[in-house]
């Protein structure tokens, strides 16, 4: 997503009004009245709300204007949904909201096809979980979303899975100021491990001529296929110092093969 900027969707962030909760509540009785004009201030009063979640899909491929129109709906869905007897802060009702219009559209936008009856019952169990969510202020166990919609826990987890946005294996997770870290780092190959390397004589040679410490790096990462955090954690150093060192190691082998 592109990074924050002062205006979006033509309406500059930076100036936007900020409501007391006395003018809140006076706007919102109006409101209720079908003051159209209150309802048109209320929205404009609440849209940081709507940045401060849209922050939260920073890592998202989509467009912030996208993102900021989808979660301006969520904010109108709020209000027009909002029950001022309930004793709850209309932030704390709204939030989720926005959260979950914006979800629906990065998953209805999704290029992974689903099956209809899949995305029909994650939508139900994430409609479920905010309904529970907004009913008990506390986050609802799996088994209760399930219940709640009359299915197994095992079809609610499934169908979560499936409309799950894919993440790049080059998605960056984690960086202390040096190399990131990314998450096919993460990713340990329990298959495919020596007998695929074993016979290439020339590799090991190259990997001889590699100072211990960098050997042992390279025969854990590819031989044994643990992650370099696991390898970080056995030979007691960083993760971001394997990195350097795997990355050094494999420019030597590399010249050495070539």
């Amino acid at each position: 997503m592109a990074g924050y900027k002062v205006e979006i969707c033509g309406v500059n962030t930076a100036k936007l009004p900020l409501l007391t909760n006395d003018e809140k509540e006076t706007l919102f009785q109006r409101i209720l009245d079908g003051d159209q004009e209150a309802r048109e201030q209320y929205i404009k009063g609440n849209l940081r709300l709507v940045l401060s979640v849209i922050q939260r899909f920073s890592n998202s491929s989509e467009n912030i204007d996208d993102l900021f129109q989808i979660g301006c709906i969520g904010l109108i869905k709020a209000i027009d949904h909002f029950d001022v007897t309930q004793n709850v802060k209309f932030s704390t009702y709204a939030v989720p909201m926005i959260m979950g219009e914006i979800r629906r559209y990065l998953r209805d936008n999704n290029t992974i096809r689903v099956s209809r009856s899949l995305r029909d019952t994650a939508y139900k169990a994430i409609y479920a979980r905010e309904g529970i969510l907004r009913r008990t202020a506390k986050e609802p166990t799996l088994m209760e979303i399930a219940q709640e919609i009359g299915v197994s826990k095992e079809e609610v987890t499934c169908a979560l899975d499936a409309i799950q946005t894919p993440v790049s294996l080059y998605e960056p997770i984690y960086t202390d100021g040096g190399d990131p870290l990314y998450v096919m780092d993460q990713i340990s190959d329990k298959k495919n491990l020596e007998e695929n390397w074993v016979e290439d004589i020339s590799l090991r040679e190259a990997m001889e001529r590699l100072p211990q410490r960098e050997r042992n790096i390279i025969d854990m990462r590819f031989f044994e296929g643990k992650t370099q955090t696991e390898v970080a954690d056995e030979i007691h150093i960083s993760q971001a110092q394997v990195s350097r060192l795997e990355k050094n190691a494999l420019r030597m082998m590399k010249n050495y093969l070539s």
